[in-house]
């Protein structure tokens, strides 16, 4: 009966001590999902896991855009601290989301002035987001110079969330935006918190704008030309879910029917077209009534 017991005990022991270690590659790994690239001149992109953000870093100081998190914040302000020696001057959020915005607490320094669109300000008041209030807003565009550079920020109307704006790099000539346009992967499962027909509308006054690069607040940097595509894909999604309500068909019936091949390069191509037709159904009935033509 000793025996029994005692073999039992290192079972357990053994047991617990490869679940313990199982999970330290884990933080590891997490840990490792920060990281910082210079993309272009003085502009560089921070990255924490699948989220995206870029600062400049100018002889006068250093514009940040979306914090991220908390943790995703404290590390990045580590790190500046380390390789940059010049102040934080602005940090200016894409858009309401907390996803992207909350971590700002961190970089609310004397001196540091956070700037927003005046609707994602008064999103994150009205409810009671736990991160720093922008001290600007603007309703149009923005113009912010720094050290030789300036970042004119854009607002395009309704998109993604509330008040989200795109940010130029000039003179790097580089465009940063957050959501509403992903390149090399397809929009987010059932676009929640998207307007479809916003997201086109927007997308297609960036594409009047000049700029050699486009860095997304996900997924992967790109050009105009692929911004295009990713407008024809969009277009080609409303049209398609559209139709198929104008003439009748239930949403199962559009998940099965509906193929947009020609995307099908596109990440998470299989999983995620269902739920995008899905998104587009649902915005089409809560904007447009269409269930009750």
């Amino acid at each position: 009966m000793g025996g029994v017991t005692s073999l039992m005990m290192i079972r357990l022991f053994l047991f617990l001590f490869a679940f313990f270690f199982a999970f330290v590659p884990l933080r590891a790994e997490e840990a490792s999902e920060f990281s910082i690239e210079q993309m272009k001149g003085d502009l560089y992109r921070f990255t924490a896991g699948h989220y995206r953000s870029v600062f400049l870093v100018t002889e006068e100081g250093i514009l940040l855009t979306d914090p991220i998190s908390e943790e995703a914040a404290t590390w990045l302000k580590g790190e500046l601290g380390k390789r940059f020696d010049v102040p934080i001057r602005y940090v200016v959020y894409s858009h309401n989301h907390i996803d992207h915005v909350y971590g700002g607490n961190v970089f609310a320094d004397e001196g540091v002035v956070f700037i927003s669109h005046r609707l994602a300000r008064e999103n994150l008041v009205r409810t009671k987001a736990n991160t720093k209030i922008p001290d600007l807003v603007f309703d149009e565009e923005m113009n912010i110079f720094l050290g030789g550079q300036e970042v004119r920020l854009t607002y395009h109307g309704t998109n993604n969330g509330r008040g989200s704006v795109s940010m130029k790099f000039d003179p790097l000539n580089v465009l940063f935006v957050v959501d509403w346009i992903v390149l090399d992967r397809m929009p987010y499962k059932d676009l929640k918190g998207y307007d479809i027909q916003g997201m086109i509308d927007s997308t297609r006054e960036v594409l009047e704008m000049n700029f050699d690069l486009l860095i997304g607040g996900h997924a992967a940097e790109g050009t105009k030309d692929d911004v295009e595509r990713y407008l024809t894909y969009l277009e080609a999604l409303y049209d398609a879910v559209l139709q198929g309500m104008l003439d009748g068909k239930s949403l199962d019936e559009l998940k099965k029917e509906i193929r947009l091949d020609d995307f099908s390069d596109l990440k998470n191509y299989e999983q995620w077209l269902p739920s995008n037709i899905e998104g587009v159904y649902r915005t089409l009935n809560d904007q447009s009534y269409i269930d009750m033509r």
